[in-house]
């Protein structure tokens, strides 16, 4: 069965503030009907395109992500029978398409091993999938127990439904412009500039301290910096050293860039019951930068507060 406990678990893995901004985009989608859901039913995703078409439009609408590469001749046998089954729903749900050779950072930011693999999406979060290929009608005896999922979570969350907007309803004035600071900081990801993105968040905080988008974009960066020349195989390897702290907080680092967030927190966590001293502090230091990289009302955020609190205490 489908888990919705928790959204926002894959948010990481492409653009570290996105638990924010998808909230945000779940609001523009409702704001803008069911048209808009429905106006694209399948989509090719890249890098650049994921958190837009993926992760935002999950918010709304469970996507059915296919990790595919042309030289997989199970991709070939999949492919067709997922636009089918899911372009029979008539946009109650998005196929996202991804090529994993042209697109490894996403397979690498999923853990995918193998292709095809499909994942299904929802509120941001990977809920169900499977690896093998599979006859049409098993596809959509799979599709229609997603979609009932979601529709469980719908009714048990009525709120969260998205609702179409009156006839003759005006849009909603637009907010204030965005911080010329934060505009820099994003167009320099964009362009893989983490200098100048750091620079520009930091520009933002010391004008305005308690700026979240700034907080959170800053802790992205360095979260980026510290794992980006990292070798999973090389970190794996080093776990089997219980005395090896730095690779448990670069596991939790890359945990937490896949989207497996409580597992990063819970294993710093662990860091800090067992050791002491220089060590408990500089795991404890490491588990608070990572905080930082989350909305403050993020629910994972208080499940691990009080299991710091208890582990110092």
């Amino acid at each position: 069965m489908a888990d919705f406990s928790r959204p926002g678990s894959l948010y990481g893995a492409i653009d570290l503030g996105a638990r924010k901004q998808a909230l945000e985009a779940q609001a523009r989608r409702e704001a803008a009907g069911p048209q808009a859901a429905a106006s694209a039913s399948i989509v090719d995703v890249t890098e650049e395109t994921f958190t837009t078409e993926v992760i935002d439009r999950s918010m709304t609408t469970p996507v059915v992500l296919d990790l595919w590469s042309p030289r997989a001749p199970g991709s070939a046998q999949l492919s067709p029978v997922l636009e089918k089954v899911v372009g029979d729903l008539g946009g109650r749900a998005v196929l996202a398409k991804v090529n994993v050779d042209s697109s490894p950072q996403i397979a690498q930011a999923l853990r995918v091993q193998a292709v095809p693999t499909v994942l299904a999406i929802f509120q941001g979060q990977a809920v169900t999938g499977f690896q093998q290929v599979l006859p049409e009608q098993e596809v959509r005896r799979w599709l229609d127990e997603l979609m009932g999922a979601v529709e469980q979570f719908y009714q048990a969350n009525p709120d969260a439904r998205p609702t179409a907007a009156e006839p003759g309803e005006q849009e909603a004035p637009a907010g204030p412009p965005a911080d010329p600071d934060l505009v820099a900081a994003e167009q320099a990801i964009d362009g893989g500039d983490l200098d100048a993105a750091a620079a520009a968040y930091e520009r933002l905080l010391a004008r305005a301290p308690g700026n979240e988008d700034a907080k959170m974009g800053l802790a992205g960066v360095s979260l980026i910096r510290r794992t980006e020349s990292a070798d999973p195989a090389d970190v794996q390897r080093r776990l089997q050293d219980p005395a090896d702290i730095e690779a448990q907080l670069l596991a939790a680092d890359l945990e937490m860039l896949s989207g497996s967030v409580d597992e990063a927190f819970s294993r710093i966590i662990a860091v800090v019951k067992r050791t002491s001293g220089d060590e408990r502090d500089k795991a404890r230091r490491h588990l608070l930068g990572l905080f930082d990289a989350l909305p403050a009302d993020d629910p994972s955020l208080a499940k691990a507060r009080r299991a710091l609190a208890s582990a110092l205490f």
